[in-house]
């Protein structure tokens, strides 16, 4: 059954060139991360290197578009940087890419080769369907600060994923809570590639479609269905 996703008016009115691709999984194996997930982030860092080309990730037009977006909705972008510009700052460092497990590796390692926000929710810890909608502000983000687990609520008019029992994403691709990232019991899962214009629609695809062959590589005769969101 495909997970129901919706897109708010709020949030197409703020960003006319927003689209998703969803990659929908059932049957995944998942795990610590192995020799192969690693040597998949190293050969992503050395993508994007050769991407930039010798330029910053936020000078990239797709990551400036982002940048804009994030302006509009009151964020700040060069505090609260969207997933895929986080990891690609962190891919050029010395300090690489983090090894969390399996399944997060390989769609970190698309997010830096494709230079897009990628994220990843278990299906079977996601409550409704899922939506991306513009903050009242009261909305529960319950998170993880020293140890302890805490509640947080978004600012007005901030834009969140949730579902029905609360924010599953900050700041639209900003920060996932605990709730439903994909851990090493995962099984099912949907992944979102997200992007805005000026990103050609031809290259998300092709994102989605490396995505999907190493989830049927990293776990064979996983169920995998693409679909493609709002524009």
């Amino acid at each position: 059954m495909t997970l129901s996703l919706t897109v708010s008016d709020e949030v197409r009115a703020l960003a006319p060139g927003f689209t998703y691709l969803a990659v929908e999984a059932h049957g995944l194996v998942n795990g610590p991360s192995t020799d192969a997930s690693s040597a998949l982030l190293d050969d992503a860092a050395a993508r994007l290197a050769v991407r930039l080309d010798g330029r910053a990730p936020h000078e990239d037009p797709h990551m400036a578009a982002w940048r804009e977006v994030y302006t509009a909705f009151g964020a700040k972008p060069s505090r609260t940087r969207n997933s895929a510009e986080a990891l690609a700052r962190r891919a050029l460092s010395g300090a690489g890419l983090p090894r969390v497990n399996l399944l997060v590796d390989l769609y970190n390692a698309i997010s830096v080769a494709h230079l897009v926000p990628v994220g990843g929710e278990d299906l079977d810890r996601v409550t409704g369907g899922m939506r991306l909608v513009r903050a009242a502000g009261d909305e529960d983000f319950v998170t993880v600060a020293a140890g302890e687990e805490v509640v947080e609520h978004p600012e007005a008019g901030e834009v969140v994923w949730r579902d029905d029992t609360g924010v599953t994403c900050r700041r639209w691709n900003w920060r996932q809570g605990p709730r439903t990232r994909l851990t090493e019991d995962t099984v099912s899962a949907i992944f979102l590639l997200e992007s805005l214009a000026p990103m050609p629609l031809a290259d998300v695809e092709r994102a989605a479609a490396e995505l999907a062959e190493l989830l049927e590589k990293f776990s064979p005769g996983a169920r995998i269905h693409l679909s493609r969101g709002a524009d």
